[in-house]
């Protein structure tokens, strides 16, 4: 069995809203909640979308040695999955559903070679991309640029996913997914 379904894309392309859909619909998924260090939006829970932390909890645990990934993103926030989570999952039999930037998609690949099932999920241009980002409301001016700084590198490891999906449509894309998987 595959443990981990990877879902990656560049920031903006619907992966947030793809993961939430499908926990709605496939029940026997789980999801991984990753750490960071930026600040929580309004809507976002501690320890259901993000376990949030300060800089210095973060790199404790860098030095911990108790992260799989992790990465400073966009110059000031850390983002990381915890070694644990992973290992509980793989204990457990469990589906697990890892919603990362690429490069530590990338790592989780490399670490986890058997146990991993991934896809990228791709904006239909960047243009579009640049329109949700600023469409959401939640970055400031500086932060959607450092984020579409990004795109290019990000789109070319899309190679190194199982299977790409262009998020034209939400439903669509949740409903590709959802076929892939089972």
């Amino acid at each position: 069995m595959k443990n981990f379904l990877i879902i990656s894309a560049p920031s903006g392309s619907g992966k947030t809203s793809i993961c939430k859909k499908i926990l709605t619909q496939d029940k026997s998924i789980e999801f991984s909640v990753s750490c960071t260090t930026r600040a929580r939006r309004s809507k976002e829970k501690n320890g259901i979308d993000y376990i949030f932390l300060s800089q210095d909890e973060f790199i404790k645990k860098i030095n911990n040695k108790e992260f799989v990934e992790w990465e400073k993103i966009h110059g000031n926030f850390y983002y990381g999955t915890l070694k644990k989570t992973l290992d509980y999952a793989i204990n457990s039999n469990t589906k697990l559903l890892l919603e990362l930037d690429v490069k530590g998609a990338k790592k989780i690949m490399e670490n986890y070679p058997n146990n991993y099932l991934s896809v990228f999920i791709e904006p239909p241009s960047k243009d579009e991309l640049f329109k949700r980002l600023k469409d959401r409301g939640t970055d400031s001016k500086s932060t959607i640029e450092k984020r579409m700084e990004r795109f290019e590198s990000e789109m070319m490891h899309k190679i190194h996913f199982n299977y790409v999906i262009v998020n034209n449509k939400l439903n669509d894309a949740v409903k590709s997914i959802l076929k892939i998987i089972n």
